[in-house]
């Protein structure tokens, strides 16, 4: 199996990188400049990295999270901490991750641990002092044709345009609408965002009708600067109906504060069923990734914000939660919707099903804890036979930590590999067939399910 693996890997190893959902700041490409220091690049924005340390006792502050680019003493007080901490990442992907930014990236040739911290973060800084190791050098160097960002409905996208305009630029950034706080009325400032969404808009958004138009302006918006997709992550995906006497009516009273808690949910699940058909209208596939407590530890959250590594799962529900949605749009021409989960449960009894009957609907690949060797697995496992390999996303790397996307990315090849070859081992596929669906994962899956 390993020999039939390792020729499959062989047909996809060099092949280039499709990432249609990630974090990476489009500044970064768009300014070129060197970066700062190794634990700013490496362990400051990467909430995998900085979590297992937090739950080894390291403090988020020791780990330079929030801080941006660190002063010399204190980015390599930031480096020990993770190197003598370097065996809180046993057994876990994060270690594969880091030791493959370390060695592939940057030739880092012996192991992390408090003894070599200092030579490890002396040569770090000697490469990254190298115009080779700067943004757009590295984006070229990792084989990235397509990188897709997340963004605010009223994000300017002023860094993307100056992107593409750069002539001196080539590649490919493309903006993400990312509506999730706009949808939640009943969450703290939400009338202050309706009104700059109905400001970026320039629409008048003192009704529901106002509002829902503010969004289809600045999905358009979003469209004109090359996005393809929307994306979605709430408590659940509930996509039940309301009456639009029923939905302006307590977009009303959210606006003025008076609206419940049931109420606004009720709201937000029927904002979505108008996400969808806003992207049967206008194109944008829709994503969706739910069932997350964000923000678990209040504290945190107050002391560092929001996406440092105190989001945990929930259990999670799609038949139906989406089936008003599916029975709307399912069937409906050009809709694609790429469901995503962090309960693995549903892989096998819902989310496959789905794709395996709606030919709108993606299994998306194994997102956030699940991006791990043995999850992505059994996600195989619990999707191909009931939906096979056509109705599969191909995978997102889902990172903020830049130097991890080729990582990323060729763990998930190497395990798909690995999978197609013991379907050929057990006579399941033959080894040209596993070779056609190993480049298949790679490069059609992505962009057909994104449209890139």
């Amino acid at each position: 199996m390993r020999a039939i693996a390792r020729r499959l890997y062989g047909a996809v190893r060099e092949l280039p990188i499709l990432s249609p959902h990630g974090h990476v700041d489009p500044r970064l490409l768009l300014e070129d400049a060197p970066f700062a220091d190794p634990a700013s690049l490496l362990i400051s924005p990467d909430h995998y990295v900085t979590r297992l340390l937090h739950a080894g006792g390291v403090q988020l502050g020791e780990s330079g999270v929030g801080q941006g680019p660190l002063p010399e003493p204190q980015a390599r007080q930031v480096w020990r901490r993770l190197c003598e901490n370097w065996k809180l990442f046993r057994g876990t992907p994060v270690r594969y991750w880091l030791e493959a930014e370390l060695a592939e990236i940057f030739g880092v040739d012996e192991r992390p641990s408090a003894e070599s911290a200092d030579r490890i973060y002396d040569h770090l800084a000697m490469r990254l002092a190298d115009p080779a190791y700067r943004p757009r050098a590295l984006f070229r160097r990792f084989g990235i044709e397509a990188l897709a960002t997340t963004d605010d409905p009223c994000d300017d996208l002023s860094a993307h345009r100056a992107l593409a305009a750069d002539p001196g630029w080539d590649g490919r950034v493309v903006p993400t609408f990312r509506p999730d706080r706009y949808l939640e009325a009943g969450e703290e400032g939400w009338p202050a965002l309706v009104k700059r969404l109905g400001e970026a808009a320039d629409v008048d958004v003192a009704d529901f009708s106002g509002f829902v138009g503010a969004l289809e302006a600045r999905r358009r918006y979003f469209i004109e600067h090359g996005a393809t997709s929307a994306d979605h992550s709430h408590a659940d995906v509930r996509t039940d109906p309301l009456s639009p006497a029923e939905a302006d009516r307590i977009y009303r009273e959210a606006l003025a504060g008076t609206a419940g808690r049931a109420e606004t949910i009720a709201l937000r699940r029927h904002l979505l069923l108008e996400m969808a058909r806003m992207s049967c209208e206008d194109g944008l596939v829709m994503t969706l990734h739910p069932a997350v407590r964000r923000n678990h530890h209040t504290p945190t959250f107050r002391s560092f914000g929001s996406d440092t590594g105190h989001d945990i799962p929930l259990r999670a529900e799609f038949t139906d939660a989406l089936r008003p949605l599916l029975e709307r749009y399912g069937t409906a021409e050009g809709f694609q919707l790429v469901l995503f989960t962090l309960d693995e449960t549903v892989f096998s009894r819902e989310i496959a099903p789905l794709a395996g009957f709606y030919p709108s609907v993606y299994a998306g690949a194994p997102w956030w804890f699940l991006d791990a060797p043995d999850a992505i697995r059994r996600y195989r496992r619990a999707v191909t036979e009931t939906a096979g390999f056509s109705r599969t996303s191909g995978f997102v790397d889902d990172t903020r930590a830049f130097c991890s996307i080729p990582a990323r990315h060729d763990m998930s090849r190497r395990l798909d590999c690995g999978f197609l070859a013991e379907l050929v081992a057990e006579h399941r596929l033959e080894e040209d067939e596993a070779a056609e669906i190993a480049v298949e994962l790679v490069t059609v899956n992505p962009r057909k399910a994104f449209k890139l």
